[in-house]
């Protein structure tokens, strides 16, 4: 990979542009079936809420491994962090009003999930 290709997929800005663009797409999707501006609605709402839980989800998850030892260090940082996500996803999008707010935020959650296991368990190993 060049280097310039190496910063860009590298680069926070792209990766808070991907989830929202990936995540408020998920959104539209979900709420397809609702009289419009509802999709449109839930897709910006997920999608700012995507990009901004992008970037702080790395940053949970270094100070929480920090505060655990043992095997508490491998599933609670990621437990924590995913319970944080999911209350601030469903108290947002029932403020908006968002129609399908379960299906709405499978898919972020699934994703982000896995992003906390996988992270949190390299860094628990030394490896990021």
């Amino acid at each position: 990979m060049s280097g310039h290709l190496r910063a860009f997929a590298r680069s926070s800005i792209v990766h808070v542009l991907f989830a929202f663009i990936a995540m408020g797409g998920w959104a539209l999707f979900a709420n397809r079936h609702h009289p419009m501006p509802r999709p449109l609605v839930a897709g910006l709402v997920q999608g700012a809420l995507s990009a901004a839980l992008t970037l702080c989800l790395k940053s949970a998850i270094d100070a929480l491994s920090l505060r655990f030892r043992g095997t508490s260090q491998l599933w609670m940082p990621p437990l924590l962090a995913c319970l944080a996500s999911t209350s601030i996803l469903v108290a947002v999008h029932a403020a908006t009003g968002t129609p399908e707010i379960l299906k709405t935020i499978a898919v972020p959650l699934l994703v982000s999930g896995s992003y906390a296991v996988l992270y949190n368990y390299s860094i628990s190993r030394g490896g990021a």
